[in-house]
């Protein structure tokens, strides 16, 4: 049966069709659906941790208990994973890990964009690239087979157009039906501390065998099927793989192609001798000459023409037009032999596009808060030598902020965030902003999600340091920006089940934060009131702001907002909350009662009184 699926949904459908049981991760684009699509299977534990470090470690743990895990997590992710990761390439596995990763070239969801197949190499383990959704499918059942069969975690990497572009994928029907299919007889546990316990003098035994399996898995990709060569012109010999493979099969139409779904090991003797029987070799990949590098390096290859970043960017996302171009500018492609990636012939001119910059939803338990700390100074401090007549008073606060979708809190007209690193950092560099010498006039602001994640270790050090930090934790009970996801405080499951809730105030007064305090998101004056009165204390302070995630409540609200044309003046202050349900008309402002939902922001705001609430059907009739 033909099935057009997602490759993340394919992935999750290849873990459930190879009899993976446990599956765990953490939510970030590009890799979300793997975990949403496999949690729906029956029969399966799936479970989204706090974040990729422990979700690896719950995964190790499966693994050697005997049943077959995948873990995932996005690119960046892999960095917070990186130390079990490397120490489960010593230990080996029991039942089959693989580790499903997804890169971001282009950063369109991301702080950065980095290529994770350094990680493979870093690490010694094996790395897979699918370049469709069949391969994705196909894919994971090998990589748990190599997992056991090397006694090594697999990973399993692909990009964002990998991940969310669509493409046929031949299944098994029995995998949709409700009664799950037979799964892989989990392993039985044996006893091996040699083995499982990284004690110095066990861990230099299994450092040798690493080396050992390393040498069994280069035989292993000489041959694999993963590695697949198609011969046409030998005037041109392409290397690629992932999906920068798909754009080079249209580029170069004609020429011959060595695809490496096995890029790790590196199969040398494969490709020394696909490039020996090509008149020019090209390498085309995205991000790091990854590829390049161990090409250039084989000694058979030595004064061969080969082209590969001299050609290609380096930088952000190919695409067939990107590579033809470039093949086309450095001579290796005709423009009478460029594929026309168009249905006509005739240059296409892109209509203009009015700029859409991203913003918070209507109604977004975040607004508020931003718009306060966008305007909030710091406290009145003595004058101190070389204050220039008191100025200090004036500056606005700092806000050091994190990953989330309240990130879009830096975006004007609320421009209320100053620094924004990696995931759970806002603590710890309000930390290093105050230990600097700005002592009350930092706010470090995170999200719920974001803090169970990784900002609870930030909080630990504020609170062992001593210092004065506010922390504003603005809590909407889910990981929305992932479309979502339920975190340690939603009090659900990945499946919706009901889960045991760990509430934000018990966990920062257990760390030993004496004064926390619960602020309504949507209450503008508690909420500048709090920041003032812990802006001025010498205790580290925890502001939750709590809402629940507009995406999360069912149905519209029973009022909107509407403004009075007789009291509206023009003076356009209520659209520096950036709501998109606020517009301009004529010399006035008008409020889209679609989008509304009755938060009430702008009324709060309004100098004039001139927004009032009012029921939906008023409104609209």
């Amino acid at each position: 049966m033909k099935r057009l699926l997602l490759g993340n949904e394919a992935l999750a459908l290849g873990a459930r069709a190879a009899g993976v049981a446990v599956a765990t991760g953490y939510p970030g684009t590009p890799s979300t659906e793997i975990m949403e699509h496999f949690a729906r299977y029956p029969g399966v534990r799936a479970q989204w941790c706090v974040n990729e470090k422990v979700a690896l470690e719950v995964a190790i743990g499966a693994s050697l208990g005997g049943a077959r895990t995948m873990v995932t997590m996005k690119h960046v992710g892999l960095n917070v994973a990186a130390d079990p990761f490397f120490a489960a390439a010593y230990t080996g596995v029991n039942a089959g890990l693989v580790v499903l990763c997804a890169d971001d070239p282009g950063m369109h969801s991301s702080q950065g964009e980095q290529d994770n197949r350094n990680y493979a190499r870093f690490a010694k383990v094996p790395l897979l690239e699918p370049s469709d959704s069949q391969e994705c499918f196909d894919m994971v059942g090998v990589a748990l087979d190599i997992s056991e069969e090397f006694d090594i975690p697999v990973l399993l990497r692909t990009t964002g157009r990998v991940s969310h572009a669509q493409s046929v994928v031949e299944v098994d029907p029995a995998l949709f039906q409700p009664t799950p299919k037979d799964s892989v007889r989990p392993r039985t546990f044996i006893r091996a501390p040699a083995k499982y316990v990284m004690l110095p003098g066990n861990a230099r035994t299994r450092r040798l065998q690493l080396e050992e399996r390393l040498k069994r898995l280069r035989q292993y990709a000489e041959t694999t099927s993963l590695n697949q060569t198609l011969w046409q012109d030998r005037r041109l010999g392409v290397v690629s793989g992932s999906i920068a493979y798909q754009y080079a099969r249209e580029a170069f139409p004609t020429a011959s192609f060595l695809k490496l779904g096995m890029a790790y090991p590196f199969p040398a003797d494969l490709v020394s001798r696909f490039a020996r029987e090509v008149e020019v070799l090209v390498v085309v990949e995205e991000l790091d000459p990854f590829l390049e590098e161990q090409i250039r390096s084989l000694p058979a290859l030595q004064g061969m023409p080969i082209h590969g970043r001299d050609v290609f960017p380096g930088v952000g996302e190919l695409s067939t037009e990107l590579v033809a171009g470039c093949a086309i500018e450095h001579g290796l492609l005709s423009p009478t032999a460029a594929p026309s990636t168009t249905a006509s012939s005739q240059p296409v001119t892109p209509l203009p596009m009015p700029p859409r910059p991203p913003v918070l939803c209507a109604g977004c338990p975040h607004r508020a808060t931003f718009y306060v700390l966008g305007r909030l100074h710091a406290p009145a401090a003595p004058a101190e030598a070389g204050d220039r007549g008191g100025e200090r008073q004036r500056e606005r606060v700092i806000v050091t902020g994190d990953i989330g979708c309240y990130t879009l809190g830096a975006l004007p007209p609320l421009s209320a965030m100053d620094t924004c690193l990696c995931m759970g950092a806002s603590i710890g560099t309000a930390l290093g902003m105050e230990m600097a010498g700005h002592k009350h006039r930092v706010v470090a602001v995170i999200g719920d999600g974001t803090f169970y994640h990784s900002g609870i270790t930030g909080l630990v050090e504020v609170v062992t340091s001593g210092a004065a930090t506010t922390i504003v934790i603005m809590d909407n009970g889910t990981t929305a920006m992932t479309g979502g996801n339920p975190n340690p405080g939603s009090g659900i499951t990945i499946q919706g089940a009901p889960a045991p809730k760990v509430t934000l105030e018990s966990l920062c007064r257990g760390l030993g934060v004496q004064d926390v305090v619960v602020v309504d998101a949507y209450d503008t004056e508690a909420i500048r009131a709090q920041l003032e009165r812990s802006l001025r204390t010498d205790d580290p302070t925890v502001v939750i702001v709590r809402a629940p995630c507009r995406l999360q409540v069912s149905g519209p609200s029973e009022q909107v907002a509407w403004v009075d044309p007789d009291e509206c003046v023009g003076c356009e202050v209520c659209l520096r909350a950036g709501c998109p349900a606020l517009t301009r008309a004529g010399d006035k402002v008008e409020i889209l009662a679609a989008l509304c939902t009755a938060c009430n922001l702008c009324g709060q705001i309004c100098p004039h009184d001139a927004i009032h609430l009012g029921p939906r059907e008023r409104t609209e009739g």
